[in-house]
């Protein structure tokens, strides 16, 4: 690797280590873990450890809950106007230390640095529309149709509420829950993921900055999530969970929350089908399609899963969209060449290469990517290292069969996967025949058809001629096993309250 200041992350990290908080965050301080145990957060481009932070224990997360307790009501209480001006506080501290964060965040989670800035918007954006959502909760008062009375209808913070983050948006996920839940006035935990904790710390830290009062937000890294998460579920005082994640966790977490009626928000596992037919706008088509599938080296929950393309237009597409994907850079996210970073691990990495090898194996054929057997284990665009990273290269297969795991199962990283279908009728069947409905895309310059087609897909999101469709004011969230709940838009904040009816003579 050279020398220079773009390629050498570690020393960049070091200068910024001083102001990253390594500690757990409770009572609005950085503190040491109970028993003093801290895990490493290592950098998947290379392999090697990037720093260690403290490792929560169940003790740990019953002093967060016990101090998130004491302030709740004076929490709840807090004028909207204030909740609203922290918020706002926090969200222009995190543009005055984007590039800071776009580091932090490429260094812990792979990431290509472009990547990491864009979500440094997005993520911050969250913190500005609930600011603007704190004043602006709504209620009513209506004479009762029967002339009985009047009808009074309030809301209030629901309680306590349990953040459970992934680690694929290290700061949007995070600022999607944590920005309604101060805003409805609820104090809340959060429990990032154990590959990316420290993006995490460092907005606590600048939400400190802007005058939270100690106590409302905690924020626990573990490696060990269940001994931390299982007993919060279980206390009743805690009383709503939110989690991004899989569906299969997602379900468990349902369960633990069935025992004391918590109310839950579940943004869950994706399948997302790319339908492109015949009369669409190739060039449109192509773009959007590399966006749906390459945003965050693949590793989204919205990303592309399927394309399904309609056999006049399948050649062309498919030659176009590869011909992108191989000018892709493949190397480490901090790279100022790089527009494809490592996974996230090594399991992903390992996750990823078995499922292009089985789609192979069943018959699938190759157009773009490496040897799955043989992946490359360190790359950086003008060199190469003795490190082991996580590298998975931009791949494209067609001709896969529709029964193929690859089809029916989140692939999570940089593989395009290209099927086709004669009708309109055959290309919703197959878009609607999977458990999940996260979100879908579709390119078609026929207005009715796209209006028509929109309406029969199975998804709790639909883009029409656009590859990239998450906002901050829209509702984002599934059906079937993609989840429960709404995230953002004004719904985000509704998930963090309770609904009161007073009646009045």
């Amino acid at each position: 690797m050279t020398d220079s200041p773009a390629t050498d992350p570690i020393a960049a990290f070091r200068e910024l280590l001083n102001q990253v908080p390594t500690g757990l965050w409770i009572g609005g301080a950085s503190v040491d873990a109970s028993d003093g145990s801290t895990f490493s957060v290592d950098d998947p481009a290379t392999g090697t450890s990037l720093v260690h932070v403290a490792d929560a224990t169940p003790d740990d997360a019953n002093t967060a809950l016990e101090s998130a307790l004491a302030v709740a009501d004076e929490w709840a209480a807090t004028a909207p106007r204030k909740r609203s001006e922290i918020l706002r506080a926090t969200y222009d501290l995190v543009q005055d230390h984007a590039d800071d964060m776009a580091t932090i965040m490429t260094l812990e989670m792979g990431k290509a640095l472009p990547d990491s800035k864009s979500e440094i918007t997005y993520g911050g954006e969250f913190l500005r529309w609930f600011a603007e959502e704190a004043v602006r909760v709504s209620g009513r008062f209506t004479p009762s149709p029967g002339g009985t009375g009047r009808i009074m209808v309030t809301h209030a913070p629901v309680g306590v509420a349990l953040a459970i983050t992934p680690w694929n948006f290290p700061l949007a996920m995070g600022t999607r829950k944590i920005g309604p839940a101060l805003a409805a006035g609820c104090t809340m935990i959060v429990k990032p993921a154990q590959e990316t904790p420290l993006t995490m710390l460092y907005l606590a830290k600048l939400l400190g900055e802007a005058g939270l009062p100690g106590g409302v937000l905690s924020i626990l890294p573990t490696s060990k999530a269940a001994d931390v998460t299982e007993p919060l579920i279980a206390d009743p005082r805690v009383r709503k969970i939110s989690f991004t994640g899989s569906t299969p966790v997602g379900r468990r977490l349902l369960g633990q929350a069935a025992e004391n009626v918590q109310r839950t928000s579940m943004e869950l596992g994706g399948n997302a089908p790319f339908l492109v037919f015949d009369d669409a706008d190739l060039d449109k088509a192509v773009e959007g399609a590399f966006a749906a599938k390459t945003r965050n080296g693949g590793e989204a929950c919205t990303a592309a899963n399927r394309f399904l393309v309609q056999e006049g237009i399948a050649e062309q597409f498919t030659a176009a969209l590869t011909a992108k994907m191989e000018a892709m850079v493949l190397g480490p996210g901090y790279h100022p060449k790089t527009t494809l970073g490592p996974m996230v691990n090594t399991k992903q990495q390992t996750s990823i290469a078995k499922a292009v090898a089985a789609a192979v194996a069943d018959g699938a054929r190759v157009r773009l990517g490496a040897d799955p057997e043989n992946l490359p284990s360190s790359v950086t665009p003008d060199t190469s290292t003795d490190d082991a990273g996580c590298y998975y290269p931009a791949t494209v297969l067609d001709q896969v069969p529709a029964d193929a795991d690859i089809v029916r199962n989140e692939i999570f990283g940089p593989v395009a996967v290209i099927s086709t279908f004669t009708t309109e009728d055959e290309a919703i069947e197959a878009a609607n025949s999977t458990e999940y409905g996260l979100a879908a895309y579709l390119y078609t310059q026929d207005l009715d058809r796209a209006l028509r087609v929109a309406d029969k897909i199975e998804s709790g999101m639909v883009g029409i001629n656009r590859g990239v469709i998450s906002d901050v004011a829209a509702p984002f969230g599934g059906v079937k096993q993609s989840g429960i709940g709404r995230e953002g838009g004004s719904e985000g904040i509704y998930e963090y309250l309770t609904t009161k009816y007073i009646a009045l003579t």
